[in-house]
């Protein structure tokens, strides 16, 4: 499958009202991982708003090292930003990036909604994910690479769902082409980004929690039950947990890292 550049830069341009990030589009069939090969341009001088598109990774990799199954068919792209956030902060791009491109598609049509912390749903299932690297100089987030795959026409399992066979299934060509699924994903992660830098990041968790399919969902740890209330600046679960004997009666509410616990599919 084939990405066509200027129907994209097309698409880019009808959809984008205030431009703040100049993207320098580089398509490809297939890849190694989008990342990488961003990582390499880097490397080369290539500057903040560099794009690499491609419809097949033989290498992508998911969040916390999990490889990423990236089949012909599918969307794998990857953003340069240098957002100059301190390092604490770092999982707010993650976020942003989540919320900017569920409301584009939203927007489109497309009923998205996030589950935590960075996946896009659709129906309950996955309809694709995100994967933020950075590199750090003295405290401060110097570059940052947003990826995300998203399910076009590739095979999925059976927690998946691709966008092509759900706009059939529902009579719905709200997002009829590739190129323009891809403009509206980078249209996302400008207008999540933008969000974050301008407005801040209360105003981004409101938001995100707007779309979070999680919110009031029950889940049990250590065997003690407790439900989904929100997310915290820095990425955390908050969840109210019953009283145990780590919990106070005054504050039962914890907080779990990303990584640390799965909230699973129950499509």
């Amino acid at each position: 499958m084939t990405l066509d550049k200027q129907k994209l830069e097309t698409a880019l341009q009808a959809g984008r009202k205030d431009a703040n990030l100049t993207f320098s589009l580089h398509l490809f069939d297939t890849v190694s991982s989008t990342n990488q090969i961003l990582w390499n341009l880097l490397n080369q001088g290539a500057k903040p708003g560099c794009t690499v598109i491609a419809t097949r990774q033989t290498a992508g990799r998911g969040q916390w090292g999990r490889q990423w199954i990236s089949d012909d068919g599918g969307l794998y792209l990857s953003v340069a930003l240098a957002p100059k956030l301190n390092v604490t902060n770092g999982y707010q791009l993650t976020l942003a990036t989540a919320w900017g491109i569920a409301k584009k598609l939203e927007e489109s049509g497309i009923p998205t909604q996030i589950k935590w912390p960075n996946d896009l749903v659709l129906n309950r299932r996955k309809l694709g994910g995100i994967l933020t690297e950075t590199k750090v100089q003295q405290g401060r987030i110097k570059q940052a690479i947003i990826g995300v795959g998203i399910n076009w026409a590739n095979p999925v399992p059976e927690n998946g769902i691709n966008l092509k066979t759900w706009q059939t299934l529902n009579d719905s060509q709200s997002i009829p082409t590739l190129e323009i699924l891809a403009a509206t994903v980078l249209i996302g992660i400008e207008s999540g980004i933008q969000c974050l830098l301008a407005e801040g990041a209360n105003i981004l968790i409101t938001r995100y929690l707007e779309l979070l399919t999680n919110l009031g969902d029950r889940i049990h740890h250590n065997n003690i039950a407790g439900t989904v209330v929100g997310v915290t600046q820095e990425g955390a679960l908050r969840v109210c947990m019953e009283t145990c004997e780590f919990v106070t009666v005054q504050s039962r509410e914890i907080y779990f890292q990303p990584g640390t616990i799965s909230l699973g599919y129950d499509g």
